[in-house]
């Protein structure tokens, strides 16, 4: 079972979605990942993003850590629903409204954020389903960089048999982390 490691709402278990269709991220992969976007001082009063949300684990661990405010994108109707009852918990713990959840394909939501001109993210994961290709995920990171505030961080999670993502020129690599079967991309906006 998964949970929220620390926070105001450290220890609080959280709702997996049934069945194997989504893979979440290990306590021991999320503690680490956490332990370095802290030492980034990324966290507190973020705009955080979580696409491909799967159960919204990340997204609601940055609200635990203090985020502004966390934006969950989810396709999925099970996963969306249980991104829900996530950010419900997570907004009732913190007695305010910190986390949504847009039902959606990333790319449609990146394009209307895109035609809003409005929203400029702090932080943003993508732990893209295996199926994912890498042609699909190189479009996602093309449509995501123009929503990026000029000091942002964005984390790429995937199997460590997967390549590294095309990075456009807008986004540079400048971390990388290997944890068992999982790879961690870190990346921010080309010339930062």
């Amino acid at each position: 079972m998964s949970r929220i490691i620390a926070g105001v709402s450290g220890g609080t278990p959280l709702v997996s979605v049934p069945g194997n269709a989504t893979r979440p991220t290990t306590d021991r992969v999320k503690e680490a990942l956490f332990s370095r976007l802290e030492s980034l001082d990324v966290i507190l009063d973020a705009r955080v993003l979580d696409l491909y949300a799967g159960s919204g684990a990340l997204g609601v661990e940055s609200a635990s850590r203090g985020a502004a405010s966390v934006e969950l994108v989810e396709f999925d109707a099970k996963a969306a629903a249980v991104c829900q009852r996530n950010a419900e918990a997570m907004n009732q713990a913190l007695r305010r409204r910190v986390v949504g959840v847009q039902r959606s394909k990333v790319e449609s939501f990146l394009q209307r954020v895109s035609l809003a001109g409005v929203d400029r993210w702090d932080l943003v994961f993508l732990d893209p389903p295996y199926p994912l290709d890498e042609d699909s995920l190189a479009a996602v990171l093309v449509a995501l960089a123009p929503s990026l505030n000029p000091e942002a961080v964005v984390v790429v999670e995937r199997s460590s048999r997967s390549p590294q993502p095309v990075w456009p020129d807008a986004l540079e690599l400048f971390a990388q982390k290997k944890y068992g079967e999982t790879m961690i991309w870190f990346a921010q906006p080309a010339g930062e």
